[in-house]
């Protein structure tokens, strides 16, 4: 552990576990929001020195106040700066030189508000010198396990608040006061929660980072907003998954408007939000993709029982509910497989029912929904060999004896460590949160159950990152813009990315010789840096020979002529690629994520197909070989039904080689694109028949 992260984790022991607390701005009136946080401390049982801070109060809530931070007699451990952006930085100035070791700001008011706002926030970072700082623009930060509450969060002035193994890390104080509230009604039980609002020098991956740490927590929630360091967040659910602590993240911003316009087509086919879909694979995060996955998802993982399997059994006494069930199971790829013979016998004793029946969901209403049964049938579905995991469904009969139902569930999941929840089919919460208070992941939904145990499956440990060649490049003497195809191939070649045979010519003469010398079809190619996309302007031309070409040169040329397009560098005369199929391979730099490689059906109906794998760098040969198995096309080069298979093998080195540059030449590779890039038969590798660069 380095010493950067030993002096974080101490600034962050100072949030969640402070002897002593500061009140900055502090009022006698627990209604306003500089009254909740003195309130609250001690509503909820927080034991330490709580030092509010009002020059014109002797006391609040029976504890002394004191005039000033210098009037204070102790440097705090930790302190609540309440007072408005116009005077938070003066505090915080205060409390830095008093030795405080952590302050959190709620003011807003900073690098969300413009240009000014933006200067207040470089002052007030100025002014917190080595202190860290949670915020500003935040609500503050809590430990439920010990009842220390450094916020002013209207969540808190609920009563008994649940304890248990979620925390959660929010870049939003309204969202972290939402998945208490939401959490607390449905008793599901929280560690810690800290939103890190504008993120003075607390971020995300900081929290993250602290959690991971926590003997209390046993999975980690985050609602991100965006990313502020790529570096930390990977690090930092990189040792979560290292640890066993799942991470489920909600990430805002969705929406396809976030792509960014590129010369080439890898950035239109990416999108922001692919990217961090990327992100997210390689890291072993799950992702919530919605906002009630936020609390479920953990709600379920919180439980540490793992589904070794695909396979599901459904427990139910209500016929509908439980085919909603096995349906959503199995739209989300989750096996309701029939029973084995030994476990239909010993479910056909427990329902006193004429012949074993292998059906699954297995339905109860004959034998009535008795404790007994409820409890002997649950144990014997999480028992069986053939199962990995139960949904039990809650019907409307278990509102006439709730405790019952409760009951009866708790006793048969005692039997077994696979994962077990139920799916409250009526209104019921008071079912709902019982359940989950004895630890009984509870839901509403049965898509919610679906999500639930598919989240809970096993996650497959990655390779390593291969090793960089970096092509024997000197990036210094590169050039920067947009390549030609004939230089961009060039680039290409040093890092194994081979393409068509081709020749470089300037007149309809040297064109003829050139395809006599190649023989065969061959395409013609405008040759220039301003021109990206040739076909669109006229520049390609495909199936000609040695007989045709000369006048497809001199049409090409006055066709551009006549376009106003700039005078080309040359044409390129390129054999003719037969037999393969055509893939898009890219290679961007987003600006907040770093460089991704994009894999995808190619040609000129890329787009049109959006048919497309992301990985950030760096990649493992197992990244490489998943991006190709996950797209549709992946069916065709593995021979569709019957027909010859194609190089995936080359495909996946192909894939490597384009991370190897993007690796080896850093941010000077602004992005590149081989579109297409055939695929040929097995053995046969792959070739680039079109190539672009770009650089910075």
């Amino acid at each position: 552990m380095t010493l950067g992260i030993i002096n974080q984790f101490a600034a962050l022991d100072a949030l969640f576990s402070p002897q002593s607390v500061a009140v900055v701005g502090a009022s006698a009136d627990p209604g306003k929001t500089g009254g909740r946080p003195v309130n609250y401390l001690l509503k909820h049982g927080y034991t330490g020195r709580i030092y509010p801070i009002n020059p014109k109060a002797d006391e609040i809530a029976s504890l002394k106040c004191f005039g000033s931070i210098g009037d204070l007699p102790e440097a705090p451990d930790a302190a609540i700066v309440l007072l408005g952006v116009e005077r938070a930085h003066q505090a915080v100035r205060e409390l830095a030189a008093r030795g405080t070791k952590l302050a959190v700001v709620l003011a807003s008011g900073y690098g969300e508000a413009g240009a000014e706002g933006a200067a207040r926030q470089v002052e007030l970072l100025e002014a917190a010198g080595s202190m860290r700082v949670l915020g500003p623009n935040t609500i503050g930060a809590m430990d439920l396990h010990k009842g220390i509450v450094l916020s002013a969060s209207g969540a808190l002035e609920m009563e008994n608040l649940p304890v248990g193994g979620i925390s959660v890390a929010s870049q939003s104080g309204g969202i972290l006061g939402a998945l208490l509230s939401r959490g607390t009604a449905q008793g599901i039980g929280f560690s810690k929660l800290a939103s890190t609002g504008n993120e003075l020098n607390v971020e995300i991956a900081d929290l993250i980072d602290y959690y991971v740490n926590d003997k209390d927590t046993r999975v980690i929630a985050a609602y991100v907003e965006g990313i502020r360091s790529i570096d930390k967040f990977r690090a930092a659910a990189g040792r979560a998954q290292a640890v066993g602590k799942p991470l489920v993240v909600y990430k805002v911003g969705r929406s396809e408007s976030g792509a960014r316009a590129a010369v080439s087509h890898t950035g239109a086919l990416a999108g922001e939000d692919r990217v961090y879909d990327a992100l997210f694979r390689q890291t072993g995060i799950i992702r919530a993709e919605t906002f009630g996955d936020l609390l479920n998802l953990p709600n379920m993982l919180a439980t540490e029982r793992v589904m070794k399997g695909k396979r599901v059994a459904v427990l139910t006494s209500t016929g509908g509910a439980g085919s909603l069930v096995a349906d959503n199971c199995g739209l989300g790829g989750l096996d309701v497989p029939l029973l084995d013979a030994q476990t239909a016998e010993r479910l056909q004793s427990i329902l006193a029912v004429g012949e074993p029946s292998m059906a699954n969901p297995v339905d109860v209403t004959l034998a009535g929904v008795r404790p007994e049964v409820m409890t002997a049938a649950t144990e014997a579905l999480l028992t069986s060999q053939s199962i990995d995991g139960v949904v039990v469904v809650v019907g409307s009969s278990a509102l006439a004896q709730p405790d019952v139902a409760v009951g009866a569930i708790k006793n048969g999941a005692a039997k077994s460590d696979k994962p077990l929840i139920a799916y409250v089919s009526p209104s019921a919460p008071d079912i709902l949160r019982d359940l989950n208070l004895i630890g009984i992941p509870s839901y509403t939904d049965p898509e919610t159950c679906a999500s639930a145990l598919i989240a809970a499956l096993p996650r497959a440990i990655r390779a390593g990152a291969p090793q960089i060649a970096n092509g024997g490049i000197d990036k210094s003497i590169l050039p920067s813009g947009t390549l030609n195809e004939a230089n961009s191939r060039e680039l290409f070649e040093r890092f194994g990315l081979a393409g068509a045979e081709q020749r470089i010519v300037q007149s309809a003469e040297e064109a003829v010789a050139a395809a006599r010398e190649l023989g065969g079809k061959v395409v013609l190619k405008v040759l220039s840096n301003e021109i990206a996309h040739k076909s669109d302007v006229g520049g390609v031309r495909v199936s000609l020979d040695e007989a045709n070409i000369g006048d497809a040169l001199e049409q090409m040329a006055q066709s551009l002529a006549a376009q106003n397009l700039p005078a080309p560098e040359g044409y390129l005369v390129q054999k003719m690629l037969k037999g393969g199929i055509e893939m898009i391979l890219g290679l961007r730099y987003d600006p907040q994520l770093g460089p991704f490689v994009l894999l995808g059906a190619g040609g000129v109906l890329a787009e049109l197909t959006n048919d497309v794998a992301i990985r950030l760098l760096p990649l493992s040969e197992q990244d490489a070989q998943e991006m190709v198995d996950e797209l549709r096309v992946s069916s065709l080069l593995g021979g569709y039904r019957g027909s010859s298979a194609y190089d995936v093998s080359a495909l996946v080195k192909a894939v490597l080689s384009i991370a190897n540059m993007g690796q080896a030449l850093g941010d000077k590779l602004v992005e590149a694109e081989i579109n297409p890039l055939f695929v040929m038969p097995e053995r046969e590798g792959v070739a680039a028949a079109d190539g672009l660069v770009v650089l910075a």
